[in-house]
């Protein structure tokens, strides 16, 4: 009898383990459209295949060495680790299998992060070495750190310290972001961004409609990736504690995206879309560190900060001629900091100091290390494509086809 309660805990942590990583997945396609629709028409093709390429890079790489970084389970190459993992714990409540599935989803979606930030202007194979590096070692390593408690170069152990990060506040949005900022850093500004005297000129995106599409589908794919994080559910309490989460998600997008409409509404006088969309966005990044001890009123005020947060990111980054043509940095990288220092106030098992020391850990390693590729890069191939080449649309340079060829211009 006892075997049988276990077989079917097994089976049950294992099916909700690959459902939420195939809610994760889907979230490749909400940042697909986000982006898409938040960009130029004529760069659209070239970033779909962006995000279709960076995700199969991140399987790829996660499955040749990435998990094996993270959770030091020795040489991993496909046919040699016979069910598809490892380093996986005997005692697991579910497959194997299942963790690497669940946990290859997350590394792809922080290097979907980066396409954002740096598009329009960035050459795609430089890109796609970069995901190389990003999926294989550096976010691994920072991870190994955190979710598997290695300590930091031999140094110090951040669970020693008091950190925290539920589901990846700082783990996984903060590190793209910090690996975008790198890039964006080391690209510049798209052309016509900015004025001869400082002045921010809006580049308008595409197709809102689709923008918004995307945003309802990353709302939707965190349940997944919140809720997945409890990492089973086959006992009342831990039914109970998706329940929780999957509740506190969903109250913190709500608080976000009213608290970016209201403030938008305040400082530009008129509902700003793009900032409803980034403010829903917000929210979730802000309850992501901590999504299982707030009360629903305390996810919705959590994610309302954020809501406030990224609308202020927004423009304090424009004026600083950092450009970032879908505030992946703002939504990602400065609400990611705010979730993460947002959770001792609900986790007394979370200190602030350790935090603060967990957010600078993953911060500076990713972003010097990504700095240094993107560097490296540069010298190698060149990252960024000729002015001419911008001008025209990447999508012709890059990809050689257009996402709207009825349109174009003669």
């Amino acid at each position: 009898m006892q075997n049988e309660i276990f077989e079917l805990q097994y089976a049950l942590d294992t099916f909700y383990f690959l459902v939420s990583g195939a809610f994760v997945m889907w979230m490749a396609a909400g940042f697909a459209m986000l982006e898409a629709g938040l960009v130029r028409s004529k760069n659209t093709t070239e970033i779909l295949t962006k995000n279709v390429a960076l995700f199969a890079i991140s399987c790829t790489m996660y499955m040749i060495c990435g998990y094996a970084i993270m959770y030091d389970g020795g040489a991993f190459l496909a046919g040699i680790v016979g069910d598809g993992v490892a380093g996986a714990e005997e005692a697991a409540t579910y497959a194997p299998s299942a963790d690497f599935f669940f946990q290859v989803v997350f590394v792809a979606t922080a290097m979907s992060i980066v396409s954002g930030a740096v598009a329009e202007r960035m050459k795609l194979w430089a890109f796609l070495a970069f995901a190389v590096v990003m999926t294989g070692f550096i976010y691994p390593l920072e991870g190994s750190w955190t979710w598997n408690g290695a300590d930091v170069f031999g140094l110090y152990n951040l669970g020693e310290l008091g950190f925290s990060d539920f589901a990846g506040s700082g783990i996984v949005h903060m590190a793209g972001a910090a690996a975008a900022l790198a890039g964006v850093l080391v690209l510049g500004a798209r052309k016509g961004k900015y004025g001869p005297n400082g002045e921010v000129k809006a580049i308008p995106g595409a197709n809102l409609p689709l923008a918004t599409l995307g945003t309802f589908i990353l709302w939707m794919g965190w349940f997944g990736f919140n809720g997945g994080s409890v990492l089973a559910t086959s006992s009342v309490e831990n039914a109970n504690a998706v329940a929780v989460v999957f509740m506190n998600t969903n109250a913190a997008a709500a608080g976000g995206a009213i608290a970016a409409l209201i403030v938008a509404r305040l400082m530009f006088g008129k509902a700003d879309l793009t900032m409803l969309l980034n403010g829903a966005l917000a929210g979730l990044v802000a309850i992501t560190a901590e999504p299982s001890t707030p009360t629903a009123l305390q996810a919705t005020l959590f994610g309302a900060f954020g809501g406030v947060l990224v609308v202020f990111s927004i423009v304090t980054l424009d004026k600083l001629k950092i450009d970032d043509p879908v505030g992946a940095i703002s939504v990602h990288g400065v609400v990611g900091l705010l979730g993460l220092l947002l959770v001792p106030v609900t986790n007394t098992d979370s200190s602030f100091s350790g935090q603060i020391i967990g957010a600078l850990t993953i911060f500076i390693w990713v972003f010097v290390a990504s700095l240094v590729v993107w560097l490296a890069l540069k010298a190698i191939m060149g990252v960024r494509v000729s002015e001419e080449e911008e001008y025209e649309g990447v999508d012709l340079s890059e990809c050689g086809q257009e996402a709207y060829p009825e349109f174009k211009q003669s």
